[in-house]
């Protein structure tokens, strides 16, 4: 098994939990749980604004961990309104549009917080490894 570098953790909860927000093995980049939280703890109601967070700190995290957006192979994307999927999907053709991972938006009953709206994962691949 390769080794492993992680983000710091951003949160007590991703202590308590025992999980990692996104962390790199060997050329593989993994990020999950990213909801659109701002750096002053709030949320934003709007979905599509909600999915361009998420995408700028997917975007933090792959280079932090030695990557590029460029990079990025496949998308998650949950959505709690199926309604917001335009939203949703204008921001991440805005943020990877130009790379064309593979992607899969669903729509799921509920997020860990009544305001978060969207909640994405990542993964990219760097280099021919």
């Amino acid at each position: 098994m390769s080794e492993r570098t992680r983000i710091p953790p951003l949160s007590p909860f991703e202590e308590q939990a025992g999980f990692t927000r996104a962390l790199r093995a060997g050329n593989r980049i993994v990020c999950s749980g990213t909801v659109g939280v701002e750096e002053d703890g709030s949320v934003t109601p709007d979905a599509g604004a909600q999915a361009e967070r998420c995408f700028g700190l997917i975007r933090r995290y792959v280079e932090e961990l030695g990557g590029r957006m460029e990079d990025v192979v496949r998308v998650r994307m949950f959505a709690t309104d199926i309604h917001d999927a335009d939203a949703i999907t204008a921001a991440f053709t805005r943020a990877l549009g130009h790379v064309r991972p593979t992607g899969t938006l669903v729509a799921v009953a509920a997020l860990y917080h009544p305001s978060w709206k969207v909640e994405i994962e990542a993964e990219a691949v760097i280099g021919d490894e």
